[in-house]
């Protein structure tokens, strides 16, 4: 029997595979260059409180965004708005990422940086309003397994860092980012058409001004409060993206500067993990997430995942170089992280898309990042107090969130719209 996976990604058509095949570009510009990113930092001198801090900037800046974000994708229609804000929240940043010297620059592309929300939204609806209900799970499954292709390519950033040293290595590979965004932009822009509902929006909204389409969220605030599932699929998503906020922010921090892992040696374990998550995605998530009803996944999911973080927690500092037993220990957690993070990304991008009003997805989806980014923006600030202390406590706060994950999804789980429609009809 074929691979569920492979079946759906041979079959995408228009919008789902244009956003699914250029995917890959992101992880070919930004995934290497990430793993450096808070090292960068504290090589220019930017301290670990300080780090947290931008964290928590960007976030802020991603909320005010964020809240925009359904009003200027109705307007503009959702190919113009991906196409135009990628440029604002990747491409200018990236250049100002290449040449910063100092906290200043980096608080400059980062409130820039913010609005890769409004493009978040936009893409979002271009790439499931023209998919069947039933297909997103996968869809977003296979949006996760192109950005990790990318990781086969990770060691080019460390031969360049072990080469020309990490500052300079660095700058390379922003320039290179702003290049091969550029050239997804572009791709993406080329072979996708506007979305049915998209060309509805644009012509509900044509003529009527920003502030007005803004007051109207009043009405679209009401559908989210009086949705129980809506409300729970948020919580699902704020628990993830504060948990995602920190790793990706101290991870290869806590690596480098607690265990002893070498500058040239971050990117392999960025890599190892994408290429772990890519194997699961055509292996156990499949068998995990084959039928609607995702309550199991989830839990297994959340409880993966803590193990974790909380093993990370437990490797002893080391001395001086990391030694073979530091090394196989973060294996096993790239092996737990790989999957958790995984299959929780997919499931809490799939949970909201499932239990969002099918009219109003733009504003409804605008207003629930909005909310998740408010809750998850102080996270970034503590998460650097904490790691200025000790550099693992970071991760006893994710382990925290994980474990709030795991109380949450196994009492009081709602039932998505997907799981009902393979429920039997009742009898008469």
């Amino acid at each position: 029997m074929r691979n569920p996976m492979i079946v759906t990604l041979l079959n995408l058509r228009g919008n789902g595979r244009a956003s699914v095949y250029t995917e890959p570009l992101w992880g070919l510009s930004m995934m290497l260059v990430l793993p450096y990113a808070s090292v960068f930092m504290l090589a220019l001198g930017v301290g670990d409180t300080q780090i947290g801090l931008l964290a928590t900037i960007a976030m802020l800046s991603q909320v005010v965004f964020g809240l925009l974000s359904g009003v200027i994708t109705d307007k503009l229609g959702r190919r113009m708005t991906t196409a135009v804000f990628d440029i604002i929240a990747w491409a200018i940043p990236c250049l100002i990422w290449a040449f910063a010297q100092n906290f200043w620059w980096f608080l400059v592309a980062s409130i820039i940086n913010g609005a890769w929300q409004v493009t978040q939204n936009s893409w979002d609806c271009l790439l499931v309003e023209d998919v069947e209900r039933s297909e997103i799970p996968k869809v977003y499954s296979l949006v996760k397994v192109a950005a990790e292709f990318s990781a086969l390519f990770a060691p080019i950033a460390a031969l360049l860092v072990s080469s020309l040293g990490l500052e300079l290595a660095v700058r390379i590979l922003y320039l290179n980012a702003f290049l091969i965004m550029s050239v997804k932009i572009w791709l993406l822009y080329r072979y996708t058409t506007e979305t049915a509902t998209g060309r509805v929006r644009m012509e509900q909204t044509r003529g009527v001004s920003i502030w007005k389409s803004l007051s109207e969220y009043r009405g679209v605030l009401g559908l989210i409060i009086h949705s129980r599932g809506t409300l729970f699929s948020l919580t699902i998503a704020a628990i993830v993206g504060a948990v995602t906020l920190v790793n990706g922010t101290f991870w290869q921090v806590v690596i480098n500067q607690r265990l002893g892992v070498p500058d040239a040696l971050l990117p392999f374990f960025p890599m190892v993990r994408s290429l772990l998550s890519v194997l699961f995605f055509f292996t156990l998530i499949p068998l995990l997430t084959h039928t609607r009803h995702l309550k199991s996944p989830t839990l297994i999911g959340f409880g993966v995942y803590l193990a974790g973080q909380l093993l990370l927690v437990g490797i002893p500092a080391a001395d001086g170089a990391a030694g073979p037993t530091t090394y196989a220990l973060l294996a096993v957690c790239l092996l737990l992280d790989a999957f958790g993070g995984g299959i929780l990304f997919m499931l809490a991008e799939s949970l909201v898309a499932l239990h969002v009003d099918r009219h109003e997805r733009s504003r409804v989806m605008a207003i629930q990042r909005t909310c998740v980014m408010l809750v998850t923006a102080p996270f970034g600030w503590i998460s650097g107090w904490l790691s200025g202390m000790d550099r693992s406590w970071p991760f006893l706060l994710t382990s925290g969130l994980l474990a709030l994950g795991l109380a949450v999804a196994g009492l009081f789980w709602v039932t998505t719209h997907a799981e009902t429609e393979d429920e039997p009809a009742p009898s008469a």
